[in-house]
């Protein structure tokens, strides 16, 4: 972990933004809290954290919308969010994700849930640019090649078809990264395509398939939300 890595909190519960300060600080974090939408995001704007933990459900300006904003940015869009829900708020979860947010917490979670989460999204942040158009992705006896268009499994080619070629690259190159079958789908096959859930579950099953029984599992389900790549 970098040396007093910066986290921004927008959370309008005190007595869960107290919490989420004295771990974070006690980890050796930079944390600064707002119970306000509207003044976090001008925080963050002016700050540029090293992460933000954004409450959803927010008076005035929601973190769905603060989310959006900064995803639009240039300037904010690469850092990354964790998303502070309830657990009925499932659809806000997949939203958030399909705005650009890179995890989230349920409510009620542990301070060392809160921890893990957070060490494991600042280690993935510098890979995610760096990934993104990476023509080739080695891991442990899967190989992906941009150029070749080609995935080989312990020396073996794996015969994937074009769109399932197109979202295995795009999870690969997000490992850790959850993604809504959505969000999955428009990235991999275009806005103009009818986005059906049960189309990425099908590529899904096919691409673990072909992956065989030693690297499927690389393709992890987040029940209720979606697919991520394992990091």
């Amino acid at each position: 972990m970098q040396d007093k890595n910066s986290i921004i909190i927008v959370e309008d519960e005190a007595d869960i933004l107290d919490v989420i300060d004295y771990n974070l600080s006690r980890e050796g974090f930079k944390v600064s809290g707002y119970k306000d939408g509207e003044v976090g995001l001008s925080a963050i704007r002016e700050c540029h954290p090293d992460l933000i933990l954004l409450d959803l459900m927010l008076p005035g300006i929601d973190g769905l919308e603060i989310c959006k904003k900064l995803k639009e940015d240039p300037l904010t869009r690469n850092i990354p969010v964790i998303m502070i829900t309830a657990k009925t708020e499932e659809s806000d979860v997949i939203l958030g994700l399909g705005l650009g947010a890179d995890d989230y917490l349920s409510k009620p979670f542990s301070p060392k849930e809160l921890v893990a989460r957070v060490k494991a999204v600042l280690r993935r942040a510098p890979l995610k640019d760096s990934r993104e158009h990476q023509v080739r992705i080695d891991r442990e006896g899967f190989v992906l090649d941009v150029h070749m268009h080609d995935v080989t499994v312990d020396g073996e080619s794996a015969l994937l078809t074009a769109t399932e070629f197109r979202m295995l690259h795009f999870l690969a190159s997000h490992p850790g990264r959850v993604f809504s079958r959505d969000h999955l789908l428009s990235r991999v096959t275009g806005n103009d395509t009818i986005v059906i859930d049960r189309n990425v579950d099908v590529h899904i099953r096919s691409i673990r398939k072909k992956l065989g029984e030693n690297h499927r599992k690389l393709i992890e389900t987040v029940r209720g939300v979606g697919y991520r790549f394992k990091y």
